[in-house]
């Protein structure tokens, strides 16, 4: 069954969609812009926005008892692909074992003027 997972701890949604899909295991999270939940503000450049925007994934696995080792899959949408460095040196430091499938894009926009969003795919470890 279908359960909707959302936290104070990350940004609402700013459309008609969910935080976060619960459904048999799979957890789907939204694509994160990097969005502080506090301020409802972005911070300036792409590892300060990094890091935003994987501390809002990491606050909606936490709501939904996930943790990073749970993520199997991640879609990093960038303003810019000249920041993919910049963005992975960030990115290393929350998945430091055993990272997941990942892909990056560079894209025309983001909502907001965001230079990141990051979209998550965790599913429940099984041994």
């Amino acid at each position: 069954m279908k359960k909707i997972i959302s936290t104070d701890k990350a940004p609402k949604a700013i459309g008609s969609y969910s935080q976060a899909v619960y459904n048999a295991g799979h957890l789907y999270i939204s694509g994160q812009l990097p969005i502080n939940p506090e301020t409802g503000k972005m911070p300036d450049g792409i590892v300060a926005q990094t890091e935003q925007a994987l501390k809002n994934v990491k606050a909606i696995l936490e709501e939904a008892n996930f943790t990073l080792n749970d993520v199997v899959k991640s879609t990093v949408l960038l303003k810019s692909i000249a920041d993919f460095g910049d963005m992975n040196n960030v990115y290393a430091q929350y998945y430091t074992s055993k990272p997941p499938a990942r892909a990056a894009y560079e894209v025309a926009n983001l909502p907001l003027g965001a230079l990141i969003e990051i979209e998550t795919i965790a599913i429940r470890a099984c041994n």
